[in-house]
């Protein structure tokens, strides 16, 4: 992996930051150092080699072909990392001056409620839930019934005790599942979103088409998409190595062209109301005061920010290699965390650079007829 820091060297900031290190904003239900480094699922992160061998040593099309099983054992790995260094909301936002990371992820995720309309009563299906926080957050900002489609156990397990604890149970509920093949009948949901997770599909027009069949007439599909912009060069060599960087450290198959998204949509019988790059036109709306979704990532200190940035990151590697040496920690956790930590530098380039997005957004509308 690229980027690597001398380990003795590291040392005295992660001992001089060790109190960030184990501070967790919901002890229990969001991820700690401690669960973190305690937790070994089903030896999960020892899974790292496989899949990226299986990743590695395939093509496009052979990991398109395993996208659904390199994705599951992707998120066995890398799930304790997410909600440690992250949060419930496995997703970016564009922010402002003056607004803190949380409360930009919950704008971001309440706007893709109002743009669907969501209201108390309704039905609706959340492709690729993840552990469930953005799912929370608009059932209790709407009043709406949500389900919640993962293929990956773990993070069903997680999203159901959140749920729980949080009280939301009645309003939420977790369905093991592929979202190639939605178990669920024809003609169910008032309305249906993906936040960042239909990247992993192996065919956008499949999955499109899923969210179009579960749909009742009339009803209403978000998604936010993660794509290469009219900047990004194939051409380029190094656009080529940030490019595939991203698709590495995030488990993708191959990222697609933005035009993608809404060619899909009308292929899968969608009628396309908007679509659009959200942190583009944050750009161009908010001008200086704009904060661009790959902030966090940067290196821009904060204290309550300090994991998300790259030392922070580096701080929680070399801990749990150091962990993991005394077999406290899982084998293979040091591993993923430089996994995570090279997908995060390809994410700032492709940002920088205006290469890449992760929050296309698209809305579109299953005919009455």
């Amino acid at each position: 992996y690229q980027r690597r820091v001398h380990g003795v060297a590291i040392v005295p900031i992660i001992l001089l930051f060790i109190p960030v290190l184990f501070k967790s904003n919901q002890m229990g239900t969001y991820g700690s150092f401690s669960r973190l480094v305690g937790n070994n699922h089903n030896d999960g992160r020892t899974r790292i080699d496989e899949f990226d061998s299986k990743w590695s040593d395939g093509t496009v099309e052979e990991r398109t072909s395993l996208a659904q099983t390199l994705t599951n054992h992707y998120y066995d790995i890398v799930t304790d990392f997410y909600e440690y260094g992250w949060g419930q909301s496995f997703h970016f936002a564009p922010r402002f001056q003056g607004e803190d990371f949380d409360a930009s992820l919950a704008r971001h995720e309440f706007w893709l409620a109002h743009k669907l309309g969501l209201q108390e009563g309704m039905t609706c299906i959340d492709l690729g839930c993840g552990v469930g926080g953005p799912m929370r957050n608009i059932a209790r900002f709407t009043g709406a019934h949500i389900t919640g489609l993962n293929n990956n156990k773990y993070q069903i397990a997680r999203a159901e005790k959140a749920a729980e604890m949080e009280g939301l149970s009645n309003l939420v509920k977790l369905v093991h599942g592929d979202f190639m093949k939605i178990p669920q009948p024809n003609n169910t949901f008032d309305r249906a979103y993906g936040i960042e997770a239909t990247c992993h599909a192996p065919d956008k027009v499949g999955v499109y088409s899923e969210a179009f069949r579960v749909l009742k007439p009339g009803g209403y599909f978000a998604v936010y998409d993660w794509v290469t912009m009219p900047d990004y060069n194939p051409k380029d060599e190094e656009h080529r190595r940030i490019k595939l960087g991203i698709e590495h450290g995030d488990s993708l198959p191959d990222l697609p062209p933005h035009t993608a998204v809404k060619d899909a949509l009308i292929k899968a019988g969608f009628e396309v109301i908007e679509d659009y790059d959200v942190a583009e036109r944050a750009r161009n709306e908010q001008g200086p005061f704009d904060v661009p979704w790959y902030y966090s990532l940067e290196g821009h200190f904060t204290l309550s920010g300090f994991k998300h940035t790259p030392i922070g990151r580096y701080c929680t590697a070399y801990m749990v290699r150091f962990l993991e040496f005394f077999g406290v920690a899982p084998k293979g956790s040091y591993d993923t965390a430089m996994m995570l930590e090279d997908a995060a530098h390809n994410l700032v380039l492709g940002g920088r650079k205006h290469i890449f997005t992760p929050m296309y957004y698209a809305l579109a509308r299953k005919p009455k007829n």
